[in-house]
């Protein structure tokens, strides 16, 4: 019997895996938690234990790329990297770093570019982005640094017709700052170097 509850929680969780990578990757759903969250409400499954962790859902999100956007999703993934590269190049002051879906690989059409940048304070910041004439939004978001949770200055702006995130820590907190999702395979965070390595592969 307990066998059989596990395969049947096994393929319920790849069920529900493939459900939020369809959300993500035709909806444009950006957040793992809320995708899986919505998928399990559309299964009628909202009460269950048995949801898929986040590397499942990156997977699934994978092959489903992998099987129905073959032809435009490396593309836009490529146009991002491209964004990303321009981004950190002119922020190279702030020593950028490049997390998220452009990093791992997985953006598509509805993804943003998301760097963290290291300041002393987001001032320095607002002040390079008018004084090199960029349009931008400012706002704050909550999140976990070291065992701390703070409120992380955040600046979004348009590149390349991309949509891109900077998100200011303190100078010296790189090894504090967020490196992603716990569970993503391959690295969490890149330099410069990195992203334009991954360019030219």
């Amino acid at each position: 019997m307990a066998r059989n509850r596990s395969r049947r929680d096994d393929n319920q969780r790849r069920h529900l895996a493939y459900l939020a990578a369809r959300l993500m990757a035709e909806e444009g759903v950006q957040d793992y938690a809320f995708a899986k969250q919505k998928a399990a409400r559309q299964a009628g499954l909202a009460d269950s234990h048995a949801l898929p962790d986040n590397r499942e859902i990156e997977a699934a999100l994978r092959e489903y790329q992998g099987l129905y956007q073959s032809e435009s999703q490396p593309g836009e993934l490529r146009h991002l990297r491209e964004v990303a590269v321009k981004v950190m190049r002119d922020f190279a002051a702030f020593n950028p770093l490049l997390v998220g879906a452009v990093l791992n690989g997985t953006a598509n059409q509805f993804s943003e570019v998301t760097i963290q940048l290291f300041a002393e304070d987001a001032k320095s910041l607002a002040l390079f982005l008018v004084n090199r004439r960029f349009r931008f939004e400012q706002a704050e978001k909550r999140v976990r640094v070291g065992e701390d949770w703070v409120d992380v200055p955040q600046f979004y702006l348009e590149v390349d017709g991309a949509p891109v995130t900077l998100s200011v820590y303190a100078l010296g907190d790189e090894h504090l700052a967020p490196r992603g999702r716990p569970e993503a395979d391959g690295p969490q965070r890149a330099r410069l170097a990195d992203v334009e390595a991954l360019l030219g592969s």
